[in-house]
């Protein structure tokens, strides 16, 4: 009876989840109350308190549920011992353009996050965490520029500080382009063409 209980309480979740997501998606976070949740997800105001503390707790969660699989598959595309540190930095970026682009969750969530929610108050644990991941993904870039520095694949006057702010910014910018119009063009062709483009630049560029 308690597997039964706590199989119920998940599935319960799973479907709020699943029906905020859709509903921000359709009216924006800041339009969307949780009754309205509640309602289109067939449950009880009660409900969604059981399970979340308030709308920024549900859309954090909603986030994690597409967030955290991809960064962990985005992770383990980063080999930061491998032999060639421009391509893994190559093959990291168009894995997470490739994963988002590919999920139709994944894309909801990302619009939703890009273009239907707006940093204020009752959403600052939401732009605290975006900051963090950001931070985290320039990390994991300047790494690599410094290994590639290191190993002789960029010129030693190359600030990987600068090049990783130019690669995430790369990468955010194709992705945010092809989210207004998905289909438009294919983005891991155009994104691998603009990286590589980039990273030519890199390589051709001596800075005084």
């Amino acid at each position: 009876m308690v597997r039964k209980t706590k199989e119920e309480a998940l599935e319960t979740r799973t479907r709020i989840l699943e029906t905020a997501e859709q509903i921000f998606s359709e009216q924006g976070v800041s339009h969307t109350s949780l009754q309205d949740i509640a309602a289109a997800a067939n449950v009880t105001r009660g409900a969604i308190y059981w399970h979340f503390k308030n709308k920024t707790d549900l859309l954090d969660a909603m986030l994690q549920r597409v967030k955290t699989p991809i960064e962990e598959a985005v992770e383990r595309s980063c080999d930061g011992n491998a032999p060639d540190p421009l391509e893994q930095l190559r093959h990291c970026a168009l894995t997470a353009l490739q994963l988002v682009s590919e999920g139709a969750s994944a894309q909801r969530v990302c619009e939703i996050l890009l273009f239907k929610c707006e940093y204020v108050a009752e959403t600052a644990d939401m732009r605290r965490r975006h900051v963090e991941s950001r931070k985290t993904a320039l990390a994991r870039y300047e790494e690599g520029f410094r290994r590639a520095i290191e190993q002789g694949q960029l010129p030693q006057a190359t600030d990987p500080k600068v090049a990783a702010l130019g690669l995430h910014s790369l990468v955010h910018g194709l992705f945010m382009d092809w989210m207004l119009e998905p289909g438009q063009f294919d983005i891991k062709e155009v994104g691998s063409y603009a990286i590589d483009a980039f990273f030519d630049g890199l390589k051709a560029t001596q800075r005084p």
